[in-house]
């Protein structure tokens, strides 16, 4: 069994002695370190290994939103917060799940076994939330034709409707699972699933949508499809 190694980001010291005592009575969970600071944590998850962060989402240095944004996918998460309305704006990053305070360690054990099933047998979601129109929308990866840069926003396009979403094209490409999409051009990223045909300059994805193939990109993108 995989041990898994746990750090606690937390500004409410009440909030990490209880998880403390929580992964200490977890046998396939290690704690590796605590932190009320998060950049101190920033900064030690960028130098040491860690498998899973127990992560708050309000903090006065650095919200935990902003946090997961800082790493991307380098790490995955339990989130934690007072604030059910908070808990689903985590869900547009890579997380296993999410704990509202005060935690039960019923609730608790939920989690990590969820998490132990996500190391172990390699589970990815295969869905994130964006939030557009000022709502929060569930997209299953296979569903996504493409995502286009469109200055300060990304167009989310699926075979049904499209999503306009403020964030970057490099931040939508670390989310992406890269088994099936790729970044062709500065300002595309194409779901490979859905390639109908491809000439030396663009491809053509189903149903008749033509994204074109950027010179730095092509030698990676035609060895990928061979």
């Amino acid at each position: 069994m995989k041990t898994i190694k746990c750090i606690i980001v937390d500004d409410e010291p009440l909030a990490i002695s209880l998880l403390e005592n929580y992964i200490r009575e977890i046998p396939f969970l290690e704690l590796v370190f605590s932190f009320e600071n998060p950049i101190e944590a920033l900064e030690y998850i960028q130098k040491n290994e860690a498998d899973l962060v127990f992560l708050d989402i309000q903090m006065p240095e650095l919200s935990g939103i902003n946090f997961m944004k800082i790493l991307s996918d380098k790490i995955k998460y339990i989130l934690t917060t007072a604030y059910a309305e908070y808990a689903l704006e985590g869900y547009e990053h890579h997380i296993v799940d999410y704990l509202l305070k005060p935690v039960s360690f019923e609730r608790f054990c939920k989690s990590v076994v969820k998490a132990q099933e996500r190391f172990s047998l390699g589970k990815e979601q295969d869905y994130f939330f964006v939030k557009s129109s000022g709502r929060q929308h569930r997209i299953c990866f296979e569903d996504i034709l493409y995502v286009e840069s469109i200055r300060d926003y990304v167009n989310i396009k699926t075979s049904e409707e499209e999503f306009i979403v403020l964030d970057t094209l490099k931040s939508m490409e670390q989310q992406l699972p890269e088994s099936f999409f790729m970044r062709i051009h500065k300002s595309f990223i194409v779901n490979l699933n859905h390639i109908k045909n491809t000439t030396t300059k663009k491809i053509i994805i189903n149903p008749e949508y033509e994204i074109p193939i950027g010179e730095r990109y092509k030698t990676d993108f035609f060895n990928r499809i061979k």
